[in-house]
């Protein structure tokens, strides 16, 4: 399970707080969440992107906005009628980049396990 640094503000300053797990599921929702979505939308962006590897039920997807809400890295963007849109703020915006990060250099030390990487190639 991935760890990530949450920021938490407290008056008009930001702290960090103990790591936090990211599930692939997080990931894929925040990655949604790159541009305003409600909650159906998001499954549907979810399966999408993950080409139908990743789906979830709107218990599981309620749960991880709630979560994903009180480490403050999605806001509520409007309520369209019955309708909660979300979007991603800028600390989820840097989690989110952080994990692609550490994602990436992961998939290179696979790499590096497996023959693929940089140094066998000499």
């Amino acid at each position: 399970m991935s760890r990530i640094i949450v920021k938490k503000i407290e008056g008009d300053r930001m702290l960090d707080s103990q790591p936090t797990p990211m599930t692939e599921a997080m990931y894929y929702v925040l990655l949604a969440l790159n541009q305003p979505l409600h909650g159906y939308a998001v499954m549907d962006v979810v399966k999408q992107v993950s080409n139908d590897r990743v789906l979830m039920g709107p218990g599981t997807l309620y749960g991880i906005i709630k979560r994903l809400q009180k480490d403050r890295l999605i806001v509520l963007e409007e309520l369209d009628g019955r309708r909660k849109v979300y979007q991603l703020s800028e600390l989820g915006r840097e989690a989110l980049l952080k994990e692609y990060h550490r994602l990436q250099q992961m998939v290179e030390d696979g790499k590096l396990m497996f023959g693929e990487g940089k140094s066998s190639e000499r």
